[in-house]
Formats: C-alpha cells, structure tokens, sequence
C-alpha cells in the first residue's frame, strides 16, 4: 500500500488504516526529516443508507503517535446548513454523534470539519447520505366531494437519490383510527428503478393511473362515496425498516329537506356534512349565490355538520374553508315551485278545511238527530207505561 518515488523522495500510500498513524522518518546522508501522520476514519451507521425519520450515528476515530487532541466538530448538510449533532460519547480517540431525524430532503453529500488548535488540524471529511422516503407532508389531508373523482399521490425520491437496491411496499386503507386496515395494493421496486404494482383489493372501487417517468405511487377514486374517507398509509418497508406516509381524505355532501321544490312561503332545510373531524383553522360556510349577508351561515370550530334554515330558492353554496382558502366547495340548486302548483296547494288546503269542516257540521248534525231520537224513544216508552198504569186501576175498581 506504498511506493516511494526516488526523484523527487516521495513516500506515496494508499487506503490508509488508523494503524498507519505515527512518525515517518526519511535520512539522506546527513539529513534527516520526521514527518507526523495524523489519521482520521469516519464511520456512518448503515452504511449512509436511511429510511425517512431515522437518526444516523456518526463515529469519528483518530489516531497519532503524538497525545491524541481534542477535536472539535463541526457537521454541514447537503444544503450546506450547519447542523449540531447530539454527543453520545467522547474519548480522545472516538466521537460518536447522533443527527437528527432526517427528510428526504437531506439526502446529498455532507461534510464533517474537524478542528485543533494544538495540532493545528483542520480537515474536512465528506460523506454521502440517502434517504429513501416520500417527499409528502408528514401527514396530508386532501378534500374531495360527493361523486366527484380524486387522485391520491404519494412521491418517492428514490430516482432522484439514485437508490440502487430494491425496496418493497404496500398501501392500506382504514376508515378511522383503531378500524381494520384493508390492503388496496402490493408494490415493489427493482433495483433498476422500475416500479411494479399488484391490485389487492376487489371490493374497493378504485383504479391505478398509468405511471410517468418518477417513482409514484398512486389510487384513483373514480367515483367517490361518502364512505370512501379515512385514513389511506403508504408504507416502505427496506431491510425490516419501515416508513409510512398518510393521506387524510375527507369527503362533503350536502342534502335537502323537503328536497322538492319550495313553495311560496314554506321553509326548506339544508344539510352540510364533512366526513371526518376539521382542523382548528377550517369551517363551513353556507351561503345563497347573489344573495346578501343574511344568506350566510358559518359553522364553529370543529363542527361538521351545518344546518341552514331557508325561504328563498336559488343557489346555495357550501364551502369547506382552511386558513381563508376555499379548500372545496357543493352547491345545491334550489327550485322554487309554479305559482299554479302553490294555487293548487292552498285550493288544497282550503278544501280540506272546508271538508274538515263539512264532516264536522254533519257529525254534529247526526249528533243531534240521534239525541232527538232517543228522547223520542224515551217519551213514548214512558207514555206506554203511563197506560198501562191507568188501566190497571180502571180494572181494580
């Protein structure tokens, strides 16, 4: 692991090892130069292959002939920000230093500086990081509503760090925390980068678009339900690791009743419905398009379902709102009935009076023949008996 170069009495090596470190010696004649070899060996745990959130562990060994220094240590991620690491342990020889959970954005190459004052030592050590996950938000929530179609995506960044080796994953579905999961598709990925996908589910109306050149993985509702919300996780799984990825889907309706058309003067109730719990800066919002601010009606915090008492037909909106961003938004079209058809139900109305009142006068009016029946009845039943009273003592006699 050595040569020497005679003309210009150079000692050249290579691979060099901790055990190399010491002092090297070169006599010419009467000349003699001593020259310090100072070795340094950064260790990155698993090999600088991460699943997203986990926490690389970083060694820093170093070896000299003289009193080993005391380092210090200054790390740069591949964004060139400076990081402070958390100190596990230290000797003179070996550092050991954890970093923070990463992203898929730190994967690159980092760099370590190692300083002393006394040696003087400053040396910069570069490593390479991959970190294999999702480039989604921790947690996303993706709003669609009744019969409409929706897409849900999930990125992975595994073209763009290069990653070689072969990954597996699946994607479930659960309608709430705590509920079963049901696994909707399989999916694994060569260590050519191609990603192969195996449908799991056959009760779950859904389909899988036709890739593009990135790595995405990827479900379409082409017809969404009410009960089509929930939690929907992406899981990869690399070496017995895994790391998730979530999609909150929450799904609006909106309903009517009566849900006929409504009648001059008669009151109609509109319903707005969310299928899972609101974060704190999202409400509803109902309002009557082209009306005024009397047509408008806005939830509480947290509320997910909102309740609309109204006389005006026209269009009605609902709106789902977060941070002041109309997120989406339903609308239910109210008809106003005929005129004839509100001619027709009050001639009803009067005719079931006037019924009601007819049926009423002649119960009355049987009513009172029956009574005058039975009172009939009862003075001739009592003149018979007056007779036969009289003829009795006309016979005594």
């Amino acid at each position: 692991r050595a040569d020497v170069k005679m003309e210009n009495k150079q000692l050249r090596m290579w691979d060099l090892k901790l055990s190399d470190a010491g002092i090297y010696t070169c006599k010419s004649s009467s000349h003699e130069v001593r020259i310090s070899l100072h070795i340094f060996k950064l260790t990155v745990s698993l090999d600088g292959h991460f699943l997203q959130n986990e926490v690389p562990e970083l060694i820093l060994m170093q070896n000299s002939s003289s009193p080993l220094p005391n380092l210090k240590i200054t790390l740069f991620n591949s964004n060139n920000n400076k990081v402070i690491p958390e100190l596990q342990s230290k000797t003179h020889q070996k550092y050991i230093v954890n970093l923070k959970k990463l992203e898929a954005t730190d994967s690159g190459t980092w760099l370590c500086q190692v300083r002393s004052d006394s040696p003087l030592i400053n040396q910069n050590i570069s490593f390479v990081i991959k970190v294999l996950g999702f480039q989604n938000p921790d947690l996303e929530r993706k709003y669609a509503t009744v019969d409409s179609t929706v897409i849900l995506s999930w990125h992975l960044n595994s073209q763009k760090i290069k990653w070689k080796e072969g990954f597996t994953g699946q994607l479930n579905w659960k309608q709430q925390e705590g509920a079963n999961a049901h696994e909707l598709l399989d999916f694994k990925v060569t260590a050519q980068g191609e990603l192969h996908e195996t449908k799991k589910s056959s009760n779950f109306l859904f389909e899988i678009p036709e890739r593009n050149a990135e790595i995405i993985i990827e479900v379409k509702l082409p017809k969404v339900y009410f009960n089509h919300s929930g939690q929907y996780q992406c899981q990869l799984e690399y070496q017995g690791r895994h790391v998730q990825s979530k999609i909150e889907l929450v799904v609006m309706k909106v309903s009517a009743n009566p849900d006929g058309p409504l009648s001059r003067g008669a009151n109609m109730t509109l319903t707005c419905q969310v299928s899972g719990p609101l974060p704190p800066n999202a409400y509803l919002r109902w309002e009557r398009v082209n009306g005024t601010t009397m047509d408008v009606k806005n939830s509480r915090q947290r509320e997910i379902k909102l309740e609309v008492n109204i006389s005006a037909a026209g269009l009605w909106s609902c709106h789902l709102i977060e941070d002041n961003d109309r997120k989406i938004s339903l609308h239910y079209h109210v008809e106003e009935a005929p005129v004839w058809i509100s001619y027709v139900i009050i001639g009803a109305s009067v005719a079931g009076s006037l019924l009601v009142f007819a049926l009423g006068c002649l119960c009355i009016i049987s009513g009172i023949s029956w009574q005058r029946r039975m009172q009939r009845r009862k003075r001739m039943a009592q003149a018979r008996q007056y007779l036969l009273e009289n003829k009795t003592c006309q016979c005594q006699q």
